[in-house]
């Protein structure tokens, strides 16, 4: 599988903040999942990847092409949305569609109108009328209507309610599954990856934690429900980290360091309890023996 998009050494300071050595790839026709808490640097580095600012070092390849280099040529194919359509919020759907689609050659006003009448986005409306689920469909609308072929797209899914989430997790499916797109999406929602994801970029404190397969990140821990009278010093010391539940201890250790004996049970992880338990950190004194 070819990469569509690929980060090598990204890097970027300010006074109280890093993005060092930022480097992952998006392979064609993937979902992939950019994770981390807020502060993490995922912002960032999309705005760096869409030259929205100057980053310190490193290089941005999209479609084979260095998007400094070749930028105008490279966003033909891509649509890049922000967590948030405010700009310009007492205008109407109609009319800033007619400047954005000044900037793309093979923008299809057919294609627009179609995805709108699918979408139920009424055109006439102004964007401060949109809830939040609506601006994000208005933002794939355009996307879809110049025929990106990488998607960049910042928070699409939060605040929204449940079923709206539901809704956009599937829309993203099926937009990948003939291979011609793929879609890079930042969220500190992990359940939207569960359902839709099969790559993840997971940014910690401005670095790259792990970039891969989903499968392969949910398959390198597992969580350990653990009876205080069976811990050891030995199975405590393979803890990441872990917390206090119903006077059971609940901890995160790789694969490799499992330890079975009566009294632990071996549980699978999600991607949020990866995260959580990643950052937490450990600290085995708050275990009363």
């Amino acid at each position: 599988m070819s990469n569509v998009l690929e980060i090598k050494g990204l890097c970027k300071s300010y006074p109280k903040f890093q993005l060092t050595d930022v480097s992952f790839e998006v392979p064609s026709g993937s979902i992939t999942g950019f994770i981390g808490r807020n502060g993490a640097g995922k912002t960032t580095t999309l705005k760096s990847i869409m030259n929205l600012l100057h980053y310190d070092k490193g290089e941005v390849m999209v479609f084979g092409k260095n998007m400094l280099t070749s930028e105008l040529e490279a966003k033909q194919d891509i649509a890049f949305s922000l967590s948030e359509i405010n700009y310009y919020p007492n205008i109407t759907i109609e009319k800033l569609t007619r400047v954005t689609s000044k900037f793309y050659k093979n923008f299809s006003y057919e294609t627009f109108n179609r995805l709108c009448a699918h979408f139920k986005l009424d055109i006439n409306k102004k964007l401060e009328q949109l809830s939040s689920g609506m601006k994000v469909k208005y933002s794939l609308a355009v996307a879809l209507s110049h025929d990106a072929k990488l998607l960049i797209l910042d928070e699409p899914t939060s605040g929204l309610d449940p079923v709206s989430r539901g809704e956009i997790t599937d829309l993203f499916l099926d937009l990948v599954k003939d291979g011609k797109r793929s879609i890079l999406f930042s969220t500190h929602i992990t359940s939207d990856l569960d359902k839709c994801a099969d790559h993840i970029v997971y940014i910690e404190n401005g670095r790259i934690n792990f970039t891969g397969k989903k499968d392969d990140l949910i398959n390198k821990y597992v969580l350990l429900r653990c009876e205080k009278e069976a811990l050891t010093d030995e199975i405590k010391s393979k803890f990441i980290s872990f917390k206090e539940q119903f006077g059971q201890i609940i901890a995160l250790v790789k694969k490799e360091d499992v330890v079975t004996k009566k009294g632990i049970k071996v549980l699978p992880p999600t991607i949020e309890d990866i995260m959580q338990y990643s950052e937490q950190g450990a600290s085995y004194e708050k275990i009363t023996l």
